[in-house]
């Protein structure tokens, strides 16, 4: 004799998101915004080290304030 197992009914699976797949969402949303955010700051970043390479960069020392 063969013996069969029962499935489980629909209602007892378990709903909505885990622990897990919110953590990871929650970082690949955070992940975009900070890159958003670096791309949006990249020309003006740019702009800083040209000044602070024609000040002097490290060599100036206390030069400039």
């Amino acid at each position: 004799m063969k013996v069969q197992r029962v499935r489980r009914p629909a209602a007892r699976r378990r709903r909505g998101m885990s622990g897990q797949r919110v953590l990871k969402a929650e970082a690949v949303l955070a992940g975009g915004v900070a890159l958003a955010l670096l791309a949006r700051e990249l020309p003006s970043l740019r702009r800083e080290m040209r000044i602070w390479r024609m000040a002097g960069g490290f060599r100036a020392g206390h030069r400039y304030p």
